[in-house]
Parts: structure tokens; C-alpha cells; sequence
């Protein structure tokens, strides 16, 4: 449902809630749930179909596109990371394609999908909420995911007692041990909530920003306002919108580098 027909505020409620199936704790956000696993469907069929395709000689121009990306993903993974484990590169790859192409169906436009989602489904107040990580059960499930990872690889590496001694004797040593034991738990407990936090409000607020430059040509361009401002409102979309690429690639960046980094303590011994 477009701005025309609701209010400025209910217009923002509308295209910032999910739809849902379930009640209380088993409240499941359907759309969150399939865009991603579509988006993450579409990323293991492009590369295995490109895979079928590689060429030794003379690669074209996606393969060369992908082998930029491998290539980046894997010098980040050299120079953040300590030592050699051969999944972290593949996992470092797929969170950040996967969070780039949630990140994405931000910069489609507001009404779009949702317009065509209510068309087919016969529902004119039918909810679609298209952006997976402006969802913060997303971006939690996802940090939660590398914070396993995390307390895997640091008993693993360290063993049960080394574990347990991280708590007990960093950072202040022996003499500071219930000191030692609040920072780090702080500061394990802070890994997880500012890969969630950091990827879900700058998306939500990217988001909108979007909603908001929607309702000026949904709201104020009637009659001859409309001269005004339905140009004002397309110059803003360009403009945020080519800032926002920038943002969603960022964001896809960030969330990769401190997963290395978080990844790349947890082997350290000495830490």
C-alpha cells in the first residue's frame, strides 16, 4: 500500500513490520526467513554453475568479477588473521556475500515488492518486510553463529583449562581475578552484540531514510506541488541511494573483518 493511501506514520509502521505466522516466543518472521534463504540459494547456485564454467584461459568478465572478490575476501584473511585454518576464508566469503545481498534489497525500491507481494496474495494490508538484516533476529542469529565459532575454536585451541584461565588471569593477572572475570566476560559478551547491533542500525536506519524520502512524493506532491517536489524527491533517492551502496558494502565489510579478527583471537594461545 502506497503513501497516498495512509498516514505518514502508519505508512512507516506498514513497510516496518513483518509477516509473521505464530504467536509470543514461536512468532516466526516468514519474509526474513525466505528472503534469505532465497538470497542464500542464489549465491550457492551462481557458484556452482560457475564453477561448471571456469575457463584457465581467457576468463569473462563474471568469472573475473568473482576471482576480484575471492581474491579480496583472501587478503583480508592473510592480514587479519593469525596462522591457518582452511575454513575461516569460506566462511569469511559467505558472511560477506550473504550480508552484501541482504544489504541489497535495500536499494529496491520501498514499495515495490511489497505492492506486488499484496497484488498476489489479494491482500491490500498484507505485511513484506524485504530487507533480512534490518530484522534484528537476523543479525543476532548471525552474530550468535560466529560467537559458537568463537567459543569453539577457543577451547579447541586452548583447551578447557586455558579457557578458563582467560577469565581468571586477563587482563590485570593473578592478583585481579574477580576484576578479570567481569572484563572478559564484558568483553566476550560484547563480541556478539556489536556484530548484531552495528549491522542492524545502520540498515534499519538506511531503511528509513528510504521510507521517508518515499512519503515526500507520496504525501506532498499533489497537484502542482508535484512539479516540486516529485523532481526533489527522485534527487534524493539517486543521492541516498548511491551513498547507500556505499553503506551496504561497508556494513558486508565490517561484519567480515571483525569475524576474522574474533576468529583470529580465539586461535590465539596467548590471549
Amino acid at each position: 500500500m502506497s503513501a497516498e493511501k495512509m498516514g505518514t506514520v502508519e505508512y512507516i509502521q506498514h513497510h516496518l513490520t513483518n509477516n509473521t505466522i505464530g504467536e509470543g516466543f514461536w512468532t516466526f518472521n516468514m519474509d526474513t526467513i525466505i528472503v534469505s534463504f532465497l538470497l542464500g540459494a542464489l549465491i550457492v547456485f551462481t557458484a556452482a554453475r560457475l564453477g561448471k564454467q571456469l575457463e584457465s584461459g581467457t576468463p569473462g568478465g563474471f568469472q573475473n568479477f568473482v576471482e576480484s572478490i575471492l581474491d579480496f575476501v583472501s587478503t583480508n584473511v592473510r592480514d587479519a588473521f593469525p596462522g591457518h585454518n582452511p575454513l575461516i576464508a569460506p566462511i569469511a566469503l559467505t558472511i560477506f556475500l550473504w550480508v552484501w545481498m541482504m544489504n541489497f534489497m535495500d536499494l529496491i525500491p520501498v514499495d515495490l515488492l511489497p505492492w506486488l507481494f499484496q497484488i498476489v496474495t489479494g491482500d491490500s494490508h498484507a505485511y513484506l518486510k524485504v530487507v533480512p538484516t534490518t530484522d534484528l533476529n537476523t543479525t543476532l542469529a548471525m552474530a550468535f553463529t560466529v560467537f559458537a565459532l568463537i567459543l569453539y575454536y577457543n577451547i579447541k585451541i586452548k583447551g578447557i583449562g586455558g579457557f578458563i584461565k582467560m577469565f581468571l588471569f586477563h587482563p590485570f593477572g593473578k592478583f585481579f581475578v574477580p576484576v578479570n572475570i567481569v572484563m572478559t566476560a564484558i568483553e566476550e559478551v560484547s563480541k556478539p552484540l556489536s556484530l548484531a547491533l552495528r549491522l542492524f542500525g545502520n540498515m534499519f536506519a538506511g531503511e528509513l531514510v528510504f521510507l521517508l524520502i518515499a512519503l515526500i512524493g507520496g504525501t506532498l506532491a499533489v497537484g502542482a506541488a508535484a512539479l516540486f517536489w516529485a523532481p526533489l524527491q527522485v534527487l534524493l533517492d539517486l543521492g541516498w541511494l548511491i551513498f547507500h551502496l556505499l553503506v551496504i558494502t561497508l556494513q558486508a565489510f565490517i561484519f567480515m573483518v571483525l569475524t576474522i579478527v574474533y576468529l583470529g583471537m580465539a586461535h590465539d594461545e596467548g590471549h
